[in-house]
């Protein structure tokens, strides 16, 4: 790679290094600023000093500071399960619903909301723990004296429309209970407080914590299994340390926002644009922007359309399609 590509990448890992940072916090300021009760920068430091009036105070502390946090928990931790699956695999198309995430959690809400009703206070439970099976499977099925990308790919395209299918099959049983699931499968965060907060920030932290270990593995692997065998790595062991790290961070954000699309899969790919694929700077600058990401779509999924609050993952689609299809268009899919 030529001295010049370097020097034009380390300016560009420079302006994101100070840019990311100011696009997260500009969008949870507006976060808090926006919706059909608006406040200024004054009436939010004012309730953050505890000077506030209860009302101002039970609107931003109790309704939008909650779901800010939970939207920008979320987008991180898949921002980063994408980052890491795509280093992983060696597959720019890979993303969370490739390791079962998607499919498990989204089978197990659909229980826990549709054919238990009454267990419904467990959902974020639910989603965690049937993501965190699924993708278990998905290994298990691909394991065979050792694992490699296209095995695990093609398990999870089978175990995603087999699970996909009895989804399926719940909702036509309970079809007069279906509504009460429709927004968690659109993806979105409203009615999200500090209750699903609590559940998610101590898993979110401690997979975005761990996903620092994973860089160095992630790089050896992007040499080649043989490559990194003789550099002494441990390659099986390295790729069941990530599967289950990758989906351990999607699981913990399926659990509080349903199913967000996109973010894993196109995330990691407008970073790798700007500065390349070395992982040192990749994962972390995608755990910030994935967060900036969902909070900034989350804003506008519920101040554009008002009265009518769209669900961010419809929002999330809608922007994140194009953007790849360009992407394709004009050969930026790279690794």
């Amino acid at each position: 790679m030529s001295e010049l590509v370097l020097a034009k990448r380390a300016r560009r890992r420079k302006g994101l290094l100070i840019s990311l940072p100011l696009v997260l916090l500009v969008s949870m300021a507006g976060g808090l600023m926006l919706g059909a009760v608006p406040f200024s920068l004054g009436d939010i430091g004012a309730v953050l000093t505890g000077e506030g009036t209860e009302t101002n105070r039970a609107v931003i502390v109790n309704i939008r500071l909650p779901r800010i946090i939970v939207a920008a928990l979320a987008g991180a931790c898949l921002a980063a399960s994408g980052a890491i699956l795509q280093g992983l695999m060696k597959n720019p198309l890979a993303d969370p619903s490739i390791i079962g995430v998607t499919a498990g959690g989204g089978l197990a809400a659909s229980i826990a909301m549709v054919a238990l009703p009454q267990l419904g206070y467990l959902l974020p439970g639910f989603a965690f723990i049937g993501a965190l099976l699924a993708t278990g499977t998905i290994y298990v099925l691909a394991w065979e004296k050792g694992t490699s990308p296209l095995k695990l790919i093609l398990a999870g395209i089978a175990v995603n429309a087999f699970l996909g299918a009895i989804q399926s099959g719940i909702f036509i049983l309970f079809s007069d209970r279906v509504q009460s699931i429709l927004p968690w499968l659109a993806g979105g965060f409203q009615g999200r407080g500090w209750f699903h907060v609590e559940f998610v920030l101590p898993y979110a932290l401690i997979g975005l914590l761990l996903s620092i270990f994973a860089i160095r593995p992630i790089n050896l692997l992007l040499l080649g299994d043989d490559t990194a065998r003789l550099l002494g790595a441990p390659v099986e062991r390295f790729r069941l340390w990530l599967i289950l790290l990758a989906a351990f961070l999607a699981g913990a954000a399926v659990s509080v926002a349903g199913l967000l699309s996109f973010v894993g899969l196109v995330v990691p790919h407008m970073v790798r644009l700007f500065i390349g694929s070395d992982y040192r700077y990749l994962l972390p600058f995608s755990i910030i922007g994935g967060a900036a990401l969902v909070v900034l779509t989350d804003t506008v999924a519920r101040t554009v359309f008002d009265p009518i609050e769209l669900p961010v993952g419809i929002l999330l689609a809608c922007l994140g399609a194009p953007f790849f299809l360009v992407l394709l268009k004009y050969n930026k899919i790279t690794h």
